[in-house]
């Protein structure tokens, strides 16, 4: 059977469907290695009947020694190392075997993926590596499609179902739909929807991807809704969140950051200190990163792909890592870096934030309001290390937020800081406490002598 047209192919968004369109096309055989969970892709192109003209093979090795003895060691097992060392293995072992009977003909792949499901007692991190390595024509150069996926179903069997379905997705889109990755991207969560996975990174390697921007895909991911959060190392490039915030002590400052290191030039490093005493021996690996929400650039009419990598580009220019978001809430940013990591959090804010985020109207769809919001906020570890404002700086940003004024008191010269707010409603006694109690804390910096 011959592929269909590409109007034909566009059409097809049922996975079955598509895992039977690929079994019956005479041109692609391949490999399935998958570890962690179960052998969720390979199962569904069983399922669907004529698998025998696409299976090679299809294999696990879940014991770690035996994994280790076939892909060699590796630090972590779910990983990118461990997805492209298998791979690596399982796509030269095919062609070691195959080409010479059958590779005139046939365009091989190898699909794989490492994941680590819900545990019983439901304390990991869901998450995992997928990856395809395929011929676009019979003897060609492969390429190569990696993403990572964090699942958010609450069982380990619908965990495995969705891995199943989106496995199936990448090999159809890979085969079919590569030729537009902006296709490809919009059919790659077909029959699951991103209430259940969200996938934050996808990398593309090999000649049939030359010349593509990893940026513009990566802030496509976040566009079209299949990740909430992408990150950016200091030259602009993609990054896996959950390599680089893996078990390590995160600070994080939110904001447009047009002033704030002028104003205050040593407030990272006081940051760092204090995170420092919060982590003792683990402050050593810490990250310190700039987040900003995608709503906050589109706030600012800059709507286009290349302007979001625009905003990111200028704040590479401190040397720093760039977390994008659409969070709007701090909360949910707490909810997201703990699935990476159970150490202290430091978020750096103004204090001039602070009236804002102990605002009952703000948490409206919360049952809990802002008491809900700060347990959310404030889980495990996590705290505001606040920077001062001067009092007229302070007073233009509430009227520039219309923030009712007769909400709280602070002085009305020199610097506002957290111990100095008062507000005159019942949530002055839960700020009172997150302040007596170090879970927020002003943090002492030094204003700049120079001019601004």
């Amino acid at each position: 059977m011959n592929a269909a047209e590409p109007l034909q192919i566009e059409a097809l968004t049922d996975p079955l469907q598509k895992a039977l369109h690929i079994n019956l096309d005479n041109s692609r055989f391949g490999a399935f290695a998958e570890i962690g969970a179960g052998q969720e892709i390979a199962s569904l192109f069983f399922q669907v009947g004529g698998a025998a003209g696409t299976v090679a093979k299809s294999m696990s090795a879940y014991d770690m020694l035996v994994s280790d003895s076939i892909y060699g060691k590796t630090g972590r097992y779910v990983s990118k190392e461990r997805l492209i060392a298998m791979l690596n293995h399982e796509y030269n072992l095919l062609i070691d075997r195959l080409d010479t009977t059958r590779g005139e003909n046939t365009d091989f792949f190898a699909i794989a993926d490492t994941v680590s499901a819900r545990n019983y007692a439901g304390t990991n991190e869901c998450h995992g590596w997928l990856g395809i390595r395929f011929q676009p024509t019979p003897r060609s150069q492969p390429s190569d499609i990696l993403i990572h996926v964090h699942m958010m179903d609450h069982d380990n069997v619908r965990q495995q179902e969705a891995l199943g379905l989106l496995g199936v997705n990448l090999a159809f889109g890979a085969f079919y739909l590569s030729h537009d990755m902006d296709l490809f991207l919009e059919h790659l969560l077909d029959g699951i929807t991103n209430k259940r996975l969200e996938i934050d990174y996808i990398e593309l390697r090999g000649p049939k991807f030359e010349g593509s921007d990893a940026r513009l895909l990566t802030v496509a991911l976040l566009r079209k809704g299949l990740a909430n959060a992408i990150l950016f190392d200091v030259n602009q490039q993609p990054l896996p969140p959950t390599e680089f915030f893996h078990k390590r002590p995160i600070l994080l400052e939110r904001g447009s950051f047009r002033a704030l290191h002028h104003m205050f030039p040593d407030l990272v490093g006081a940051c760092k200190g204090q995170l420092r005493a919060l982590a003792g021996e683990k402050e050593q690996d810490s990250v310190y990163v700039l987040e900003l929400t995608l709503n906050n650039i589109l706030r600012a009419q800059q709507s286009t792909d290349d302007e979001v990598l625009t905003v990111v580009e200028q704040l590479c220019k401190f040397g720093h890592n760039i977390l994008v978001s659409n969070y709007s809430e701090f909360f949910r940013l707490t909810e997201y870096l703990r699935r990476f990591s159970s150490s202290p959090i430091g978020f750096i804010v103004s204090a001039a934030l602070l009236p804002l985020l102990l605002e009952d109207s703000r948490y409206k769809l919360l049952e809990g309001g802002v008491l809900e919001a700060s347990a959310r906020l404030f889980h495990q570890n996590v705290h505001l290390l606040t920077y001062p404002v001067e009092s007229s700086l302070f007073s233009f940003y509430l009227d520039l937020i219309k923030f009712n004024v007769k909400q709280l008191t602070y002085p009305e010269k020199g610097m506002v800081t957290a111990a100095t707010i008062n507000l005159t409603n019942v949530n002055q006694h839960l700020l009172r406490f997150l302040v007596d109690s170090g879970i927020i804390i002003d943090v002492p910096v030094k204003e700049s002598p120079i001019p601004r």
